[in-house]
């Protein structure tokens, strides 16, 4: 492992003040934003609490800027403390996705890195500035650990041409085939977009190209990786793998499309995993026909890994009936989920004005699950051209927390739509993890952390070696809000 620290690379954030007015919920208590009831139970929304950010031209101890945080983060195991005074501090784990990468894929080798955080919730009516709302999340970088392949290979970036054919080994830990960068370079590729965190020091990651769910040892190399269904493995017309990201294959998850959501239920170990959009057999190849998405569930023992659940869920449509496609999943509790499912609009997005950004619940206590039946081959789909087999009883989704809430923004100095400025809210939010307020009057009560994929945009960039320039500064943005979430399981 090469484990690199950093103490002389600090953020440019000022320290948290003190005199910050409303922090404490003493002062003017949370307010219900709006609420809903999913299984008989009902959910509230408290609002928006905290913001902070990394600035886009922030450079990591590789000395690559440090981008692309979003597209995963968890609560490091044992981090999270409630002080006494109204503030809450902890470490995120944040692994970005595969690189700048902007023009073409790069040789970006796969690292995690951890930030240490002081939250201090604002529940004040009154509007912050942008800068003094940046004190309500104080954020400092701490280190970057790289990721190494079997046998301390370098992992990439790089769009897959190649495949590395499983193990015939009993008990293999590498059960199905996995992209590598070529026939003659057989380092796996990684575009990671999901995480969790376990407690020995080891973690999950998920990943789109393949798409694929690899444990990270605490030494930080690939251990193990867990078996896909025919149904998701991208092959090309003929059968054969097709792990590129530059094209739709024939069957199995579109290109870009892969794992975007990764989580776990504490209680029982098992992992969950969900596909961004729809398979490409199952309508994935047009947005106006990709709602329907698959949720897997996993259960590991040891090297040992089998498919344990299988279910539908159908994502939200946007007013033309595209797909808002699901950028990450957070486990709740018998049988209920966070997704977050949005456009793409926003700082560094298509458009400055987002319409829809949001934290849903959906629940599959009363869905089919389909595993181990015909689904699970791509020739038997479960939506034809976007039509949901008959047999099949999907999830039941809610829209929940809409983060484009004008007034909501307002309050941190944040806004929607233009001018397109470091005030305007990120594009590409793509992570979701929860911490507990432990609050005795509101036992049920949540911190819900979201963190925004910037893509490395920056006009003062840098990477492997080399400047570059992105024409836009696109910040690492960071948001919390506080959820009522009754019979949630979590363990920190």
């Amino acid at each position: 492992m090469v484990h690199l620290s950093t103490t002389f690379f600090t953020l440019l954030i000022t320290v948290l003040s003190s005199q910050l007015v409303g922090t404490k919920e003493t002062a003017t208590g949370p307010s219900v934003v709006n609420s809903v009831t999913l299984d008989g139970v009902t959910y509230i929304n408290k609002g928006l609490v905290a913001f902070g950010l990394i600035p886009s031209d922030f450079r990591e101890s590789t000395g690559d800027t440090l981008g692309g945080i979003g597209s995963a983060i968890a609560l490091k195991p044992n981090t999270w403390t409630i002080g006494g005074s109204g503030q809450f501090t902890g470490t995120f784990i944040v692994h970005p996705d595969r690189g700048y990468n902007v023009e073409e894929t790069i040789n970006y080798q796969a690292r995690h890195h951890e930030i240490d955080f002081t939250l201090t919730p604002y529940y004040d009516s009154n509007k912050l500035s942008f800068s003094s709302a940046q004190k309500t999340l104080v954020l400092e970088y701490k280190k970057t650990v790289l990721e190494f392949d079997v046998g301390q290979k370098t992992t990439s970036g790089l769009d897959p041409e190649g495949v590395r054919m499983p193990s015939q080994a009993i008990n293999s830990p590498f059960p199905g085939p996995l992209p590598v960068v070529s026939a003659t370079d057989n380092r796996l590729t990684l575009d990671v977009e999901g995480i969790i965190a376990n407690a020995d020091g080891s973690f999950w990651i998920s990943d789109e190209y393949a798409p694929g769910i690899y444990r990270i040892s605490s030494t930080s190399a690939v251990v193990q990786a867990l078996p896909i269904p025919d149904a998701i493995i991208p092959r090309d017309k003929d059968g054969n793998l097709f792990f590129t990201s530059d094209d739709d294959p024939e069957t199995g998850r579109a290109g870009n499309q892969g794992f975007e959501g990764l989580t776990i239920d504490p209680t029982t170990g098992r992992i969950y995993a969900m596909l961004q959009a729809a398979t490409i057999q199952d309508g994935g190849d047009d947005k106006s026909t990709s709602r329907y998405t698959r949720l897997l569930a996993f259960d590991v023992q040891g090297n040992q890994s089998t498919l344990a659940g299988e279910w539908v869920v159908p994502l939200p449509l946007s007013p033309k009936d595209n797909t808002e496609t699901c950028n990450e999943i957070a486990f709740v509790g018998n049988g209920v989920f966070f997704a977050l499912s949005r456009d793409g609009d926003g700082r560094g997005g298509d458009d400055n004005n987002s319409k829809y950004k949001n934290a849903d619940l959906f629940s599959i206590r009363n869905a089919t699950d389909i595993h181990g039946t015909k689904f699970d081959s791509p020739a038997h789909p479960i939506a034809s051209n976007g039509k949901l087999d008959s047999s099949i009883t999907p999830a039941t989704y809610v829209p929940f927390i809409s983060f484009v809430d004008d007034d909501q923004l307002a309050r941190f100095g944040l806004h929607n739509g233009s001018p397109d400025d470091e005030t305007l809210l990120d594009a590409k939010w793509e992570s979701l993890t929860l911490a507990p307020v432990g609050d005795a009057s509101f036992p049920d009560d949540y911190f819900l952390f979201t963190a925004a994929d910037n893509d490395f945009l920056s006009t003062h960039g840098f990477s492997l070696g080399e400047p570059f320039d992105a024409e836009i500064d696109v910040d690492n943005q960071f948001l919390v809000f506080r959820v009522t979430l009754p019979g949630a399981v979590l363990k920190q």
